[in-house]
């Protein structure tokens, strides 16, 4: 009898609307029979009512234990307030390397859209190492912000890229930088980036270069264009959204967040306060994300199974929320994703 290995992971359903698509991309694990046992955690918002903490020390313990979590979104004050609980946990636990994914599934604006955007984690501009510097009376009369860019961090994420090409059978990476302003700060990037191609990938797929704002061109021009894009923190958070829109918006991207401590899957859509406990949330992104994590898990065929489920929901059921111009509820699509599930087994 083949009993399958139970899997320790923590779950954090997250601020807004994250419960909701988290019930729902439980009831599609489920369905699945996926091998995850859940340390259920708080952080965010949730965190902060719970016990005044936006990143408990229960929740840094469990995914120390588990290396692995399943996230919702979590609220971040804009302009005060505490700091970001998603940056505080790429810093925490080094998730050095943003995997985000973005395929065409429900057929829009731009089809057969396949791209996947690698991008720094735990560097430059985006860290938030900044400060004020007050001038006659005003406190906030300056604001300074520092940005590092290490050889380390570089080289790390470069291979990340690289490697993560070459197991997928990608054709082409794309580095994506500001070298021709930020000589420093992305220079070292790009320098790093042709080092490392030229000494231990050449020849094994395209190496291309594209400065940043002549790439989010590119990429509502003709998307098709690129295959693999890696970039620096900043840079990524931007075309990473941009690359969404392309697809149907963030309730239709996952991401991952990888490092050598940890994994961190999640949905990179906001809490979405304006519909919370309306049921109306699309769960699409979160249900991917989870795919990704069976896929890093080494469950490739669950990952498969849910990733079909999901697309035969969308398209040949017509079962779509009303982001995607449906009528489904949470709840529905799920059972649909379900019913697709249990059909295929």
């Amino acid at each position: 009898m083949n009993v399958q290995k139970v899997i320790s992971a923590t779950l954090i359903p997250g601020d807004g609307i994250g419960p909701e698509i988290t019930e729902a991309t439980l009831m599609a694990l489920d369905a699945l029979g996926a091998p995850f046992e859940w340390d259920r955690q708080t952080a965010g918002a949730a965190g902060v009512a719970a016990c005044g903490d936006p990143l408990p020390p229960a929740c840094l313990d469990s995914i120390r234990r588990t290396r692995l979590a399943l996230k919702g979104p979590l609220e971040t004050p804009v302009a005060g307030g505490y700091r970001s609980s998603n940056v505080r946990l790429r810093e925490e636990f080094k998730l050095y390397a943003n995997l985000r994914p973005a395929r065409t599934i429900v057929p829009g604006r731009f089809d057969n859209i396949d791209l996947v955007l690698v991008r720094e984690n735990n560097e430059g501009l985006y860290m938030g190492y900044e400060h004020f510097i007050p001038i006659d009376g005003d406190p906030h009369a300056v604001g300074m912000a520092t940005g590092i860019n290490t050889r380390q961090g570089c080289r790390r994420i470069c291979k990340f890229a690289f490697d993560y090409a070459l197991v997928q059978g990608r054709k082409k990476v794309t580095v994506v930088h500001k070298a021709n302003i930020m000589k420093a700060l992305t220079g070292i990037f790009l320098e790093t980036a042709r080092q490392i191609y030229a000494e231990e990938y050449k020849d094994k797929f395209v190496f291309e270069e594209v400065i940043v704002d002549a790439c989010a061109m590119k990429l509502v021009m003709n998307p098709w264009q690129f295959d693999v894009l890696v970039t620096t923190n900043l840079f990524g958070d931007i075309l990473s959204d941009e690359i969404a829109g392309l697809v149907g918006g963030l309730g239709m991207t996952p991401g991952a967040n990888i490092g050598e401590q940890a994994a961190i899957f999640e949905a990179v859509h906001g809490s979405a306060p304006d519909i919370t406990g309306k049921g109306i949330a699309n769960p699409v992104a979160l249900m991917l994300a989870a795919a990704m994590m069976l896929d890093h898990v080494g469950r490739l065929d669950l990952g498969n199974r849910l990733r079909k489920a999901i697309d035969e929901t969308l398209n040949i059921d017509q079962l779509r929320t009303g982001d995607l111009g449906g009528k489904a509820s949470t709840r529905e699509f799920a059972a649909g994703v379900v019913k697709r599930i249990q059909a295929g087994s």
